[in-house]
């Protein structure tokens, strides 16, 4: 199973056609840190992670994560052991925040781009999250909840997702 991600407003599973964004300058294949873009390729997809206190574990054959106060994603170049990866929280690491404010993060899928071995700078944190106004992303692929909760049924441990 394939998640495409066909253009800039359109995910396609199978027959299921949703709304999404992706990052406010587009896709590209040279991916860097910040430049607002989503990597284009074929990516295997991670566990979903979700806040428990917001949302009920979804019905899916992902493993589920729940998402805890100092759980971050480190997007910094100057810590190469521990960039692109799920890490606790240290004020001195620049990282992205699981537990926000907004409800961006209260179902996301991290999509394995410079996933395996990262290389510092190539682009990290490239989730599939959620959105209520389909702005465009820093670089994420996002979805709003009743289409998230749909895939979530669609998508199995070994889906793979295809960016355009």
């Amino acid at each position: 199973m394939t998640i495409l991600v066909k253009n800039k407003h359109t995910l396609q599973i199978d027959e299921f056609k949703f709304r999404c964004c992706i990052g406010r300058k587009g896709s590209t294949i040279n991916k860097k840190e910040g430049d607002k873009k989503t990597p284009k390729g074929t990516f295997e997809i991670e566990n979903l992670y979700f806040r428990k206190n917001q949302i009920k574990k979804p019905s899916t054959s992902l493993r589920c994560i729940e998402i805890k106060e100092d759980m971050g994603w480190c997007d910094d170049v100057n810590y190469p052991k521990k960039y692109n990866k799920l890490f606790k929280i240290n004020k001195r690491i620049h990282h992205e925040k699981l537990k926000r404010k907004n409800h961006k993060y209260d179902l996301l899928i991290p999509i394995k781009y410079n996933f395996k071995r990262p290389i510092p700078g190539k682009g990290s944190c490239i989730f599939i999250h959620l959105t209520k106004n389909y702005k465009p992303t820093a670089g994420c692929v996002a979805l709003k909840e009743k289409d998230f909760l749909i895939m979530l049924k669609l998508i199995k441990k070994n889906s793979k997702i295809k960016i355009f």
